[in-house]
């Protein structure tokens, strides 16, 4: 069984998004290529059980184990070392990125405290989009009484529009909530 965004998308997204900017090739239509979750934890220095919590976490909220990120070089004022971890992360393409954005956009998003949509300047100049989530509770798949510190994460959207201005109608037209 595909998807529900996946069918979505090749119902009713790719065919309206090839008329609206005149697409030649059915290839050229822009799609989401793959969603990075990353979880930043700079205080996994001083406590190692944080980063624990964090792969738990992090792997429950996308249905596959995050690899652990580690720093690249030390930082002395940080009291950082070379190889100490700092964060996890994972990158999900495919059946489970459909997923991930469905509950992302049906579920998670509308669970935000003061929620009135995301804001749509967040994107990078190549046809990508971050969103910044400050707290991961927002998941249903986290147990909040097992959450020993709120942490946030980061959710990029890396698609094959060329622009800005393609990527939000792609964005827009998969059902994500963004600020007029």
């Amino acid at each position: 069984m595909a998807a529900r965004l996946k069918i979505k998308y090749r119902d009713e997204v790719a065919p309206a998004l090839r008329k609206e900017f005149g697409y030649s090739s059915p290839m050229a239509v822009p799609r989401i290529a793959m969603v990075k979750l990353n979880i930043g934890l700079g205080e996994a220095t001083q406590n190692a059980r944080l980063m624990d919590g964090a792969v738990a976490e992090l792997g429950a909220i996308a249905g596959q184990r995050p690899v652990i990120t580690r720093a690249r070089k030390s930082i002395a004022a940080f009291k950082l070392r070379e190889g100490m971890p700092i964060g996890c992360a994972v990158t999900l393409r495919g059946e489970r990125m459909y997923e991930f954005l469905d509950r992302l956009i049906n579920i998670a998003l509308p669970r935000v405290r003061d929620f009135r949509g995301i804001s749509p300047k967040a994107f990078d100049g190549r046809g990508n989009y971050t969103l910044g989530l400050k707290e991961h509770s927002i998941f249903p798949e986290v147990d909040y009484s097992k959450v020993d510190k709120m942490k946030g994460m980061n959710v990029t959207f890396v698609t094959t529009a060329p622009t800005d201005a393609e990527c939000l109608s792609l964005l827009r037209r998969m059902g994500m909530p963004l600020r007029t």
